[in-house]
Formats: structure tokens, sequence, C-alpha cells
């Protein structure tokens, strides 16, 4: 499975997704990248005169390239006839600096546990100066939906 296989995986739309180029997965932990465009709708209100992104954003992107990637990838090699895909259940982070508008992130995750159907992680997010910007543990469920 290649990482342009898992990102067509992804069941996020384009105004939702939050991965740019999925650097590395294999079944210990991802890494990824995502630069914030300076368009994005949320920055007009998120601190009038000093936009930053929203800490629920981060969350999510350290989810999306963190977790789900990394799920798609430890499902590979799973057969079934049902829909999978993977819902976050809880998440500890520390936020520790700010994200700008235009600002490029790096996510990293190694994965703590992946048994009954739970998949627990350690995730950092970076900036491009290398500057650690948030971290903690996420985890998330894999949800079985029948097809059709």
């Amino acid at each position: 499975m290649t990482t342009k296989d898992i990102l067509d995986q992804l069941p996020y739309g384009k105004s939702f997704l939050f991965v740019d180029e999925l650097l590395h997965v294999d079944e210990n932990g991802a890494k990824g990248t995502y630069t914030y465009a300076k368009e994005l709708p949320f920055y007009e209100g998120h601190f009038k005169n000093h936009p930053i992104t929203p800490a629920v954003i981060l969350t999510e992107t350290m989810a999306q390239i963190g977790l789900v990637c990394l799920g798609i990838y430890l499902l590979k090699d799973i057969e079934t006839d049902q829909n999978i895909s993977m819902a976050m259940t809880s998440n500890a982070i520390d936020f520790l600096k700010p994200v700008a508008p235009g600002e490029q992130v790096t996510v990293t995750s190694e994965k703590v546990y992946f048994r009954f159907n739970k998949l627990n992680c350690k995730v950092k997010m970076e900036n491009a100066a290398g500057e650690l910007v948030c971290k903690g543990n996420i985890s998330g469920m894999l949800i079985f939906k029948e097809n059709g």
C-alpha cells in the first residue's frame, strides 16, 4: 500500500482535509505535513486582527495524519465486505505554540497499541522551524458499516 493509496482512502472532503503529504507510514507510526492556507474561513473570526489556528483544528490535523492514516495502513490486509472507518474517541493534547495562517506543520505519530478495534498513538506537531507546537495522545476506534 502506497502513501497515495492511503490518502485516497481518507474519508474527508476538500474543505475538511488537513493532510497535504504523507511522508512515511509503517506498522509503528506515521508522519505527514499540512499547510494552513491563509484563506481558511475560521481565521476570519478566531482572534480579530491576530488570527491563529484553533486548537480543535490542530487536534484534527494530528488525528488525520497520525491516527487515521496509520489506521488505514494497519487495516490494509483485512479482507471484509464492510466499510471500515476510524473515529476519534479521546485525546489529551498540550498546546505549546500558536500556528499562524500560512504555516506548514509536520505531524509524527507513534503507535502505543492497536487492540480490540482501538488504536492509541502518541502524536506531536512541529512547525517549519522544528519547534514543538503541540503533543499528546489520541485514540480512535474502528467503525464497521455494511456496504450497500
